[in-house]
């Protein structure tokens, strides 16, 4: 048995602050940037006594790898499952993502962590740290698999802050929506009074 690890830490700073990026973060699956995570199942929620959300989530995907690396680890498909578990805590403001895949791990293991916080100099934004271990295992041209692996978690990061800019305007446009609605039945009633003088 051979194994290789890699590792890819990337640091940015979406320009919202940190409940909005969060909230976000919590529903941005299905979107249109990412396709391939096509199911998300959820799998255990509960608040403990600290008051941290914890979820724990079963995502399904479609890795997308091109033929050769499909031809590599002796597969068609390559839709796989990817558990989650995040923990959300209100109070010290921090929002912390761990993902694993359950499928193919005799192969490749990608054990992948997020971490949301407030920019310590600017409360508008919050600093998302993001790290990925990947394990290959015993297959031959395996530094072809850990390159192709950290250039798909690269591309899907990039994919995925799209993807937060999204659920974050359609949050705020539901927002504008709601807003609009109650704003309108409000007159209603106001407008039926005065006609009843």
């Amino acid at each position: 048995l051979k194994i290789w690890k890699i590792s890819c830490h990337k640091n940015m700073n979406p320009d919202h602050p940190w409940e909005t990026v969060t909230k976000a973060a919590m529903q941005k699956y299905p979107n249109p940037m990412n396709p391939s995570v096509f199911g998300v199942d959820v799998l255990d929620r509960r608040v403990d006594t600290e008051g941290r959300l914890h979820s724990t989530r079963l995502l399904s995907t479609e890795w997308g790898l091109p033929s050769m690396a499909k031809s590599i680890i002796g597969v068609t498909r390559t839709c796989t499952y990817v558990q989650e578990h995040s923990v959300v805590d209100p109070k010290e403001k921090t929002f912390e993502l761990k993902s694993t895949n359950i499928s193919f791990t005799n192969m490749v293991s990608v054990d992948e962590k997020l971490t949301y916080k407030p920019h310590p100099q600017d409360p508008e934004k919050t600093v998302l740290t993001q790290e990925a271990l990947i394990t290959v295992k015993g297959i031959s041209l395996s530094s072809y698999l850990e390159g192709l692996m950290a250039k798909t978690i690269s591309v899907n990061a990039n994919k995925g802050r799209e993807a937060m800019e999204w659920v974050i305007r359609r949050l705020n446009t539901e927002i504008e929506e709601l807003a609009a609605t109650a704003r309108g039945t409000m007159r209603v009633p106001m407008a039926a009074a005065v006609a009843d003088k």
